[in-house]
């Protein structure tokens, strides 16, 4: 068995991708890049502080996927929910959870979002909608499954969307949960963080189809692929999926095509990529990508992406501030919050 040549792996086009034509006002386009830029900030500190030893256990970073979570979630309210996966991070900040309670977790601190029992890969905060990162691949869909049926059931017009990556397109509990859907007709928006790599193995070896979000058809679905570098295309497809979704329509799919700029986790020495390939996707970073969009549309300038960054930076070191005030959770902790505990 022979792996393919990816030396020259790229985003490929498809026919269903969607260009970038909503119009934003300023509020917007400043919410967006400031939510993008926070994630940026949050996950290149989380990376020096893995570094230097001051975070346990492993993380598993969003950098450069920050478009996906943004675009989708800013159409998103409280009632609304979301399933991450193990890279959850960007997911958690886009739908409101606190950065010194997400720090605090990581820190493994009591004052953490889960009392520090979660950590990096199972972050939640179910008050805010976030149903929690999942160190199970392929485990979120069905939790965004029954949290659409929740909604369609007690009529409350909430949505559920579920973030998964393209090795979870691969699991049966994924496909399951699509297809449940699809036949209930519920409130879920399934949308693909395809980075191209499951952990280290490359989609175009993984997958058999040509576009992820082909596989809709399979489910009488609207299935869509987008650029997922261009935060204004993600929200474009989203907010179609989204206010289809909240009229009782059904499910869709949204493959977004995109790249971490990190390993798989902090530590993966990325063997499975070049740096050629890696700096070919910065060129086109959606931080910098929305900024020029927004600029040529009056919306931002210079003053505004600068005054953002310094913020940024300084929220993410009051969460780190937070995270170390934090104590350490009581023993006595480790019998509490969970389902069964054995004395």
């Amino acid at each position: 068995m022979v792996l393919p040549n990816v030396s020259h792996l790229t985003i490929p086009s498809s026919p269903a991708y969607i260009g970038a034509v909503v119009e934003l006002s300023r509020a917007q386009a400043l919410e967006i890049y400031e939510r993008m830029a926070l994630i940026r900030t949050f996950e290149e500190r989380v990376a020096q502080l893995f570094a230097e030893g001051r975070i346990p256990g492993f993380v598993h970073l969003y950098a450069g996927e920050e478009a996906v979570a943004v675009g989708v979630c800013t159409h998103l309210n409280e009632g609304d929910y979301i399933t991450s996966t193990h890279r959850g991070h960007g997911h958690c900040i886009a739908k409101g959870v606190p950065l010194g309670e997400m720090m605090a977790e990581l820190f493994g601190r009591s004052g953490g979002s889960c009392k520090g029992k979660g950590g990096s890969m199972h972050i939640a905060d179910v008050s805010r909608g976030m149903l929690g990162a999942n160190g199970i691949v392929g485990g979120g869909p069905p939790l965004a499954a029954g949290a659409g049926l929740t909604a369609k059931v007690l009529g409350t017009g909430a949505v559920a969307v579920c973030f998964f990556g393209d090795g979870a397109a691969e699991q049966g509990t994924t496909h399951e949960a699509m297809n449940l859907a699809a036949i209930w007709k519920l409130p879920v928006v399934f949308v693909c963080e395809n980075n191209q790599f499951a952990e280290s193995t490359p989609v175009v070896y993984h997958c058999a189809a040509t576009s992820i979000a082909d596989r809709a058809v399979a489910y009488n679905i609207p299935g869509v692929s987008v650029d997922g570098y261009d935060v204004i295309a993600v929200y474009e497809a989203a907010g179609e999926a989204i206010v289809r979704a909240r009229r009782g329509e059904g499910p869709s799919l949204i493959e977004a095509r995109t790249w971490r700029y990190f390993g798989h986790f902090e530590g993966d020495q990325v063997t499975y990529r070049t740096a050629e390939q890696s700096a070919a996707h910065r060129e086109h970073d959606p931080l910098t990508t929305f900024a020029r969009q927004a600029a040529e549309r009056g919306l931002l300038t210079q003053e505004d992406v600068d005054r953002i960054h310094r913020d940024a930076a300084r929220q993410v070191e009051e969460a780190i501030a937070w995270a170390e005030a934090s104590p350490l959770p009581a023993p006595e902790e480790a019998l509490t919050d969970v389902y069964v505990a054995y004395r």
